[in-house]
């Protein structure tokens, strides 16, 4: 005899009419067990409980109504089409359109025919219709066929049939809805008053008669899932970060005269935010389980120093550093700012990218494998196969984001012996719900202070209607031997459409302003193009950098104290507080000028009215998260990067506060539960949660 568990998770191949192809077609839905096609949730419901009098119809719903065929023709006009008049006992009229029709279904619907139909109400020439609407030829009004509940209408892949599953789940739900088990906690479930895993599935599938389509989206049942499914997001992370802790890791003992040493020799003081990240990396380094640690602070505030002190830390204890960077322009910069930090100290660094090649690729490659080279600053190259580290302890990742977790999980894997530390950072501040559930397997520091001598960046909205007047300034700018970027943005449209609109500015620009030097960057260059005219700009050969977005992660050019954001209300808080970030790297006097095209919408002026008020990060971050979504703030997913099947960032952002209550509960009071919970919603995917 089977057991409840052994039901559930049968093969879709046992149920009726699910044949070999229709078990290929839903294993694209990662659909592979009966258990799975009970978490397949509708998309939408439509509504066949009852027959709605033409009458009453409103353009946009779908509605089953009754009425018998007055006329039938088909029309040559345009694409050629069967139209079918449709009147109700009422004595209502509309038409049913037809473009694919057998000379047998135009026999069949001829005048006099009663029928009952279902399909999206639309305006069509002569009123409202209906096109292609799902039919039934009826003998007498009784024979209408009414539904019990609402129809669910599920996401279906290439050759799928919605009448295929929707009789799969019936069948799914008659044969193990009872013999799932329940995860959440009855204390949980009694304080958000949810329903249990049983009743909730069965309102979603088969919804009673008084649940509209929006009630259900809005439902308990909806938002008891969503929170299971946070709980398993959250879960996940935090067993990830237990395997991790579980590791066997270099121990760095802190040398204070070589730290001490180092210090004196910056040209600079640190912060006592920086001091605080470096003591809470020390204490980690100290350890013999994996540092995994996310340090995060605004641009300017002075990651990079903490992340030199660190590898500081690895080399007193005779392991080797690699510094990941996201672009090469960027890797460059980094290996310019250790190479001269660390001078004094005789320490070998080497620069590792995919543009090198033949003897001088080789020799860095042998100075990484014999442990000559103490410090590797790289791209993804640092990941790639003929890649072999001599004594890997210490791993620091910049903009972390940027890279797959594959790629993280590879670079991690170079370490022969014990797992390295990894120290990510990203300048990209993370609202705290997202971090909660994105980074909860990190232990996260924040750098929350800027360097003494930073000054404010003056930030002004003006509407393009005064762009000559900004043209101007920049000229005066210019001949003060100041130097400046002019970004463009074309955020909804091809990078192939930004490219050109850079281009024409570039042109533009270039005749309004003879005696500047303008030089032009943009996505579609080659990257080592990108990278000279980038560095050509931070030694003064050109005065005024044109661009698109490609910037927002990029060089210091100190001297450049001015930006221009074309079109800023087509970008979010976060992405233009990144692009501001390039100015007001130095001493001067730094303007970041926003200029819109007029009218603004509501939504657009208060977001231009954020970045003029504020230049706190993660208070942008958040007003971004409440203004935008999620989606937008976290970007182009990543693999391994949050990927919800039922959870909405922001429809349930209510819930988020609890999760961590929640998961901690469960951990506490049954913890043989969290591992179910995760692999009903995620899967195997624990390995991601260790990088």
């Amino acid at each position: 005899m089977m057991t409840d568990q052994q039901i559930i998770q049968q093969p879709v191949s046992i149920l009726d009419g699910i044949g070999v192809q229709s078990v290929n077609r839903l294993q694209k839905l990662n659909i592979v067990s009966v258990l799975d096609l009970l978490f397949h949730l509708p998309i939408r419901y439509e509504d066949r409980t009852r027959v709605t009098p033409i009458a009453n119809l409103n353009i946009g719903q779908s509605a089953l109504i009754c009425g018998t065929i007055e006329h039938s023709e088909v029309l040559m006009r345009g694409k050629r089409s069967l139209i079918c008049q449709l009147r109700d006992g009422n004595g209502s009229q509309l038409s049913l359109r037809f473009f694919h029709f057998s000379a047998a279904q135009q026999s069949q619907l001829q005048a006099g025919v009663l029928l009952s139909c279902f399909g999206a109400i639309r305006q069509g020439y002569a009123g409202l219709e209906i096109i292609h609407p799902e039919y039934k030829i009826l003998r007498n009004e009784e024979d209408i066929v009414t539904e019990s509940s609402l129809t669910p209408i599920y996401p279906l892949t290439d050759g799928l049939r919605q009448s295929t599953i929707q009789k799969s789940v019936k069948q799914a739900l008659t044969l193990c809805l009872e013999k799932i088990p329940e995860y959440l906690p009855a204390s949980i479930r009694s304080r958000f008053q949810f329903p249990d895993i049983q009743q909730t599935l069965l309102t979603l599938h088969a919804p009673p008669t008084e649940f509209s389509s929006a009630d259900l989206q809005q439902s308990i049942a909806v938002k008891r899932l969503a929170f299971e499914e946070f709980i398993a997001h959250h879960l996940k992370m935090l067993l990830g970060k237990q395997r991790h802790k579980q590791w066997q890791a270099p121990v760095f003992p802190v040398n204070e005269n070589l730290k001490q040493d180092f210090i004196n020799t910056l040209p600079f003081q640190l912060t006592a935010a920086q001091q605080r990240v470096i003591a809470e990396i020390a204490s980690d380094c100290a350890e013999p389980h994996p540092m995994l640690r996310l340090v995060q602070g605004d641009v300017g505030s002075g990651k990079t120093i903490v992340a030199a002190i660190t590898a500081l830390a690895a080399l007193s204890a005779n392991y080797q550093t690699a510094i990941m960077a996201p672009t090469e322009l960027l890797a460059e910069q980094h290996f310019r700012n250790f190479s001269q930090w660390f001078e004094p100290f005789d320490i070998n660094l080497v620069f590792l990218s995919g543009q090198q090649k033949g003897k001088t690729r080789q020799a860095i490659l042998e100075a990484i494998a014999d442990g000559s080279a103490a410090i590797i600053i790289g791209t993804h190259a640092l990941f790639q196969e003929s890649v072999h580290f001599a004594k890997l302890g210490l791993i620091i990742i910049d903009e972390q984001h940027r890279f797959g977790v594959h790629q993280r999980l590879a670079l991690r894997e170079k370490s022969i012996d014990a797992k390295p530390h990894q120290l990510v950072m990203t300048a990209t501040p993370i609202p705290r719900t997202l971090a909660m559930l994105q980074y909860s397997d990190l232990d996260i520091s924040i750098i929350d202070e800027l360097p003494p001598g930073r000054k404010p960046i003056t930030t002004c909205a003006i509407s393009n209607e005064r762009r000559q007047q900004v043209v101007n300034r920049i000229n005066h700018w210019v001949q003060s031997k100041k130097q400046a970027y002019w970004v463009c943005t074309l955020i909804e449209e091809s990078e192939a459409l930004q490219c050109e609109a850079a281009e024409k500015t570039a042109e533009l620009l270039k005749a309004a302003l003879p005696e500047v030097n303008v030089a032009l960057v943009h996505g579609r260059m080659k990257a080592a193009e990108k990278d000279q005219i980038m560095q050509a700009f931070k030694s003064h050969q050109y005065d005024l950098l044109v661009a698109t977005t490609v910037i927002e992660v990029g060089v210091d050019v100190p001297n450049a104290g001015l930006m221009i954001i074309e079109n800023p209300e087509r970008l979010g808080l976060s992405q233009l507080h990144q692009l501001r970030g390039r100015v007001g790297r130095g001493e001067l006097e730094s303007y970041c000028l926003l200029l819109y095209q007029a009218p603004l919408s509501n939504t657009a002026a208060h977001r231009l009215g954020i970045m003029r008020d504020t230049q706190d990060g993660f208070l942008i971050a958040e007003k971004d998260l409440q203004l935008r979504g999620p989606g937008e703030i976290m970007g182009t997913r990543q693999t391994g990067q949050i990927g919800f099947k039922i959870a909405d960032l922001e429809q349930h952002a209510d819930l988020l506060e609890q999760v961590e209550i929640a998961a901690q509960q469960i951990l506490q009071e049954q913890p043989e539960s969290a591992e179910l919970i995760i692999s009903r919603w995620l899967g195997g995917v624990h390995q991601y949660a260790e990088v």
